[in-house]
């Protein structure tokens, strides 16, 4: 994990995996520096992982005020217990159903919790962050993040994307994997982690842009993405294209054997 200033008062702490079949995929959590810190999401929960220490490179985790978990799947929550140890004046933003999810791994203390909605704000003193629901989505209990001071959009798993490097996987620009790759890779990303988006209206789908479109983000910071830039149509335009996009069908069991008997001895 390494990180970096994408905004003067964001950084973004970048991981990846190497996903069999799909590519390079970008693992980032954030923290943005208001004047009660934030860290959004914490990262894989892989043992090889200590997202406590990675963070300890950016800040002092004590400072640490809120946790927003933009949803509780388990690269996004994999360092929040230990942050909460870490970080005693914290309290995880969730919703309901996410504090829910986390605690079947282990209970969430209720009184470090703080359950917002999409189109809610919290005030961290020197901003009020607000949270929405992104177009794109793997879980129920996802809300990203709108930071009105700055016009940075967190967008969780919206607008991910398998790249085909680990390089472009740690770049520090979406733009570094050229326009009509990264177009395909969102494509494939969007049909592999929010197949639903194959039975929704086309019309409907297009008007879950509006927020978005409406706070007209200066720079989008993707889980799954390196920062998006340069925010122009064709960064909707190209998810709008999803309902129409070739289902993701993955490997199956004779495809796991072959994968698995080339790694055999001979």
């Amino acid at each position: 994990m390494h990180a970096y200033r994408a905004h003067r008062d964001v950084t973004v702490l970048n991981d990846y995996m190497d996903v069999p079949g799909l590519g390079f995929l970008p693992v980032n959590a954030f923290v943005i520096h208001s004047a009660e810190p934030v860290v959004v999401d914490t990262g894989l929960g892989l043992p090889d992982r200590n997202f406590v220490a990675s963070l300890c490179d950016v800040m002092d985790p004590a400072d640490v005020r809120w946790i927003w978990i933009t949803h509780p799947d388990r690269d996004h929550t994999g360092g929040v217990f230990a942050l909460l140890e870490a970080a005693p004046g914290a309290r995880v933003v969730t919703t309901f159903g996410g504090a829910g999810i986390m605690s079947t791994e282990r209970p969430l203390p209720i009184d470090r919790i703080y359950l917002l909605n999409p189109g809610q704000s919290l005030d961290v003193g020197d901003r009020r962050l607000t949270g929405f629901r992104p177009p794109l989505f793997d879980n129920p209990a996802t809300v990203g993040v709108l930071d009105t001071s700055t016009g940075v959009a967190l967008s969780s798993d919206c607008f991910g994307a398998p790249l085909p490097t680990a390089d472009l996987a740690t770049a520090r620009d979406a733009a570094a994997a050229g326009p009509d790759d990264l177009r395909a890779a969102q494509l494939l990303w969007a049909t592999v982690d929010s197949p639903w988006v194959h039975y929704v209206d086309p019309e409907r789908f297009a008007a879950a842009f509006t927020p978005l479109r409406d706070f007209d983000p200066t720079l989008i910071l993707s889980t799954h993405l390196p920062p998006i830039s340069d925010v122009t149509s064709r960064t909707y335009d190209t998810l709008l294209e999803a309902p129409q996009a070739s289902p993701f069908v993955g490997p199956d069991q004779a495809a796991l054997e072959a994968m698995l008997a080339e790694f055999q001895p001979a």
